[in-house]
């Protein structure tokens, strides 16, 4: 067996299942999870026509680049929401099957495995998947933790000059999970100096980009490095998906873009790897990208799901709306004894509300684990399930009897 396989740790629903061995939750109450981030809210029927309409493609093999439409679909939705200049959608795109695998696979391609002292460098608290890929690639993961106050973005000026001199990709999640932080012109002209200084690839994880909350879109990686005039995005891949854009989880379908360069080695490994979308997938997936309402549509419906949830969980919790994505990062320290542990347990038996404790999602890294006493909350559901969850929350919280 490969033996960096004993690196890896356990996946926080892993950890969240052993967590709840044995309890039996209060009957009373019907199960609520908000522990999973798995969009709830309709697929457009519009894909799944496009979906059904092209089932045909299954006889075909599809190709590891998919279809010339399907890249111009992508390089377009990239040129529109970014405000970028004409992409080469030959070079500069490549589809995959969700940007989980790919994330996975980026590692396996730029790092280099003959170098003992690599070093991946990961956001803290963060999506596992990070941490994966650099164990199994040959490194070692480089955890930078979150700075409350800089709205829990990764403080990256606390990274030693020694450190950074053996980086070779840095993993970046803006709007960020679990946080909802969106790094701002200032972090990626920091980011970039550094990848330029220090020769590392940038993977930034965009998935969330679309469910936001203030007027103005969150800053994207192709876009901020447009706006420093960093032509060809060299060292830098963004990754994004449909899954929450679209609420098509299920499909597995999103895309890789940047640096040519990289991106020729980037398809390489994907071609042995096998990492090709179905050609079904690819027709539903143009239609999606093509496609702009049903995306405001849906930031409404989870913008009026966070206004009214958010001021009802702040009466008994130290948590506040995020910049995007959908995710309520909460401080239960404040207001109760409880560790983020502990109260997740607690609530699934009393009240069978599902929450994920913060710690499973970081490590303890630089003396401190910035997930410590803080709980994640998915409002995936529909309104009203969420508040549902809310007000028990509320009332399991008060229950304790020991609020400020």
């Amino acid at each position: 067996m490969n033996p960096l396989l004993q690196n890896l740790q356990p996946y926080p629903f892993e950890k969240l299942r052993q967590l709840f061995t044995g309890i039996t939750p209060n009957p009373a109450f019907n199960p609520i999870s908000l522990g999973i981030g798995e969009p709830k809210h309709a697929t457009p029927a519009f894909i799944r026509q496009a979906l059904t309409d092209n089932l045909a493609g299954l006889a075909s093999y599809p190709s590891t680049a998919g279809s010339a439409a399907l890249r111009c679909a992508i390089a377009g939705w990239l040129e529109r929401r970014y405000r970028l200049p004409k992409l080469d959608p030959a070079n500069q795109i490549l589809p995959v099957n969700g940007s989980r695998e790919a994330l996975f696979a980026l590692a396996q391609t730029v790092v280099d495995p003959t170098r003992h002292d690599a070093l991946v460098v990961c956001p803290n608290p963060f999506y596992q998947i990070y941490e994966g890929a650099a164990y199994l690639c040959g490194a070692q993961p480089y955890f930078v933790n979150s700075d409350p106050a800089r709205n829990f973005a990764p403080d990256y000026a606390s990274v030693p000059a020694a450190i950074w001199q053996h980086v070779q990709l840095l993993y970046v999640c803006s709007p960020g999970n679990p946080t909802g932080a969106v790094l701002t012109q200032d972090d990626w002209k920091e980011l970039f100096e550094l990848s330029d200084r220090y020769d590392f690839v940038i993977a930034a994880d965009e998935c969330y980009s679309e469910i936001y909350f203030k007027a103005e879109a969150p800053l994207g990686a192709l876009e901020a490095a447009h706006q420093l005039g960093r032509n060809g995005f060299p060292r830098l891949i963004v990754f994004s998906s449909l899954s929450k854009r679209s609420n098509v989880p299920g499909m597995r379908s999103g895309f890789v873009a940047g640096d040519a360069e990289l991106m020729q080695k980037f398809l390489l490994y994907r071609t042995y790897q096998g990492g090709a979308m179905s050609p079904s997938v690819q027709a539903a997936s143009i239609a999606a990208w093509n496609d702009e309402a049903h995306v405001v549509e849906n930031r409404i419906l989870y913008q009026q799901k966070f206004q009214q949830v958010t001021p009802l969980l702040q009466t008994v919790l130290d948590v506040d709306l995020p910049d995007a994505g959908f995710y309520l990062w909460a401080d239960v320290s404040r207001h109760t004894a409880l560790s983020d542990v502990e109260f997740a347990r607690q609530l699934y038996a009393e009240y069978n509300v599902t929450v994920l404790p913060g710690s499973y999602l970081a490590r303890e890294a630089h003396g401190a684990n910035p997930g410590r006493n803080r709980i994640r909350m998915a409002l995936v559901a529909e309104v009203a399930e969420c508040l549902e969850a809310a007000r028990r929350i509320v009332a399991f919280t008060q229950k304790l009897h020991i609020i400020d």
